[in-house]
């Protein structure tokens, strides 16, 4: 089994080093660049060695993407359950940047392994910002209701001005994947890899696994979505369970090969 790390290791890397070195008053001030399309800056004074102020910038949404004061429907919440009293989110965020958290090292687990284990989750901060949705969606699929106040479909940011649908039902949530290359042999090979994917779920050990089509065209499930969002050179993957966990595992495999593959 592939194991895709989703947090960022220099952020992870940089906590770590300032955690260790507590009693050495630094100045830091760093920007960088992850996935060509999430943006941090980590700001640290001498003045206060024990605050880290953390700055994101999402990618760029395009307009079926509704953003609530700047962040995706459910990121508040999420960022309160994953990071609790030790992370602390200020309105307004730094100028350019979606998100900004303050955190007190301070108030730190005591315990190593619980201290780690907290700062992994910081360092995933864009997994827990951009998958919020995703959670809130699953959340209500396990209680077999709909999320209130949400459209049946919901187009998720993918890539800066790129999207993907999950499609919610009471019963089960099916992800739709707008495939799209840069290059016209990375599409060829993309579209001939996915129709061998689909085709392989038919073979033996195989056929109980999460249903999973590709198609040419928009689905059905996306007659409601704007023409413009549509657009896909390598056809639709689309993944459909009841069971959320499945849905999960794709969605995060698929998320972190397309942004690899769209940017090369």
């Amino acid at each position: 089994m592939i194991l895709l790390q989703s947090h960022s290791r220099f952020l992870l890397q940089t906590l770590l080093n300032r955690v260790q070195n507590l009693e050495k008053a630094v100045e830091l001030d760093y920007h960088w660049v992850e996935f060509n399309d999430v943006r941090y800056h980590m700001l640290v004074s001498m003045k206060n060695p024990n605050i880290v102020l953390l700055s994101v910038s999402l990618p760029t949404p395009p307009p079926e993407v509704v953003f609530m004061s700047g962040l995706p429907f459910g990121a508040v919440e999420a960022i309160k359950a994953a990071y609790g009293v030790a992370v602390q989110i200020l309105d307004p965020p730094r100028d350019g940047f979606n998100l900004t958290l303050k955190l007190n090292l301070a108030k730190l687990p005591p315990n190593e392994e619980h201290r780690y284990a907290l700062l992994v989750k910081i360092a995933s901060v864009r997994e827990v910002v951009l998958g919020a949705p995703l959670r809130v969606v699953l959340k209500h699929l396990v209680s077999r209701t709909i999320v209130p106040a949400v459209d049946q479909v919901l187009a998720l940011v993918h890539r800066p001005k790129e999207s993907f649908f999950l499609v919610s039902q009471p019963d089960k949530v099916t992800v739709v994947f707008p495939m799209r290359f840069k290059d016209s042999i990375d599409t060829a090979f993309a579209t001939s890899f996915l129709q061998e994917f689909v085709e392989a779920r038919h073979t033996a050990g195989l056929n109980n696994a999460p249903p999973c089509l590709w198609s040419p065209t928009p689905p059905l499930e996306l007659k409601e979505a704007p023409a413009e969002a549509l657009s896909a050179n390598a056809g639709f993957v689309s993944f459909g369970n009841v069971m959320g966990i499945a849905i999960v595992s794709y969605l995060f495999f698929f998320h972190c090969q397309c942004n690899k593959l769209g940017h090369t």
